[in-house]
Parts: structure tokens; C-alpha cells; sequence
């Protein structure tokens, strides 16, 4: 049994979950680290991905109530988390109440952030970054370790 499956299987057995499954184990951004420990911490209850990823790998996008497996950048267990809401808009459109919920930094610092994570992830597929595209927005709450 991996790491991801045991802290899955001691977060069912704490909290009365059994025969429940979860989505995925992941980590986020470029400072993989630093984002979980935000996570960990409490202070990073909002996400944001670029809606293009997953139309190019034809996969769904989260949805309310589903769990994940937060990973560290050794790709150990660190959270669980629960998806709360999940809404799709245009990047310039993110309020910044939801940017301050990502709990890395001001309006400015997150904008520059996804601008530049976003820049590099789609030269990959040869788009160019629009201040307009597409983001998936979802909010989360740790739901382990409490």
C-alpha cells in the first residue's frame, strides 16, 4: 500500500469514512512545499487552475464534496482536503477576496503568479496566456489532520 493510500485509510478510520474513495493525491504549483504547508497551516483555502488542462486531457474538473490528498514535494501525505464549491470564470474576473484565500500573498502577487505559472505551462501546447482565459476556481477546506 502507498503512503497517499495509508494517510487515506488513517483519515477514513479517525473520521468514520470507510468505503469512501478519494479523487486524487496531487501537489500544487511550482512551490509544491511551501503550498502545502499553507494548506497544513490553514491559511490556503482556494485554488486555481487553468480550465484549457483539463479540455487537453479530457478530464473532468472538481467538484463540491469530492476529496483530495494534498502532497508535499517529496510526494508525502500532508492534508486532506474536501472541495467546497468549484465555479468557472475568466482570470481577469477573480474577486480578490478569492485571490487572498489562496493565501500566498496580495491581489498583485497572486496575478503575477498565475500569470507567469500559466504562461509556462501553456507554451507547452503552444497557447499564449490571455488575461481572459479560463480558470477553475475552487475553494476547500482541510478536513485532515485537524
Amino acid at each position: 500500500m502507498n503512503r497517499a493510500q495509508q494517510f487515506w485509510n488513517d483519515f477514513c478510520a479517525a473520521n468514520h469514512k470507510e468505503g469512501i474513495k478519494y479523487k486524487d493525491a496531487f501537489q500544487f504549483g511550482a512551490s509544491a512545499d511551501w503550498l502545502a504547508d499553507l494548506v497544513v497551516e490553514g491559511k490556503k483555502t482556494a485554488t486555481t487552475s487553468g480550465f484549457v488542462f483539463y479540455e487537453l486531457v479530457k478530464e473532468a474538473i472538481p467538484q463540491a464534496g469530492e476529496y483530495y490528498i494534498v502532497l508535499d514535494g517529496q510526494e508525502e501525505p500532508v492534508a486532506v482536503i474536501q472541495i467546497q464549491s468549484v465555479e468557472v470564470v475568466p482570470m481577469n474576473e477573480v474577486k480578490e477576496e478569492f485571490a487572498l484565500a489562496e493565501g500566498e500573498g496580495d491581489y498583485r502577487f497572486w496575478w503575477d503568479a498565475q500569470e507567469k505559472f500559466f504562461t509556462e505551462l501553456l507554451k507547452e501546447y503552444d497557447i499564449e496566456f490571455s488575461p481572459n482565459m479560463l480558470v477553475v476556481c475552487e475553494r476547500f477546506k482541510k478536513v485532515y489532520p485537524k
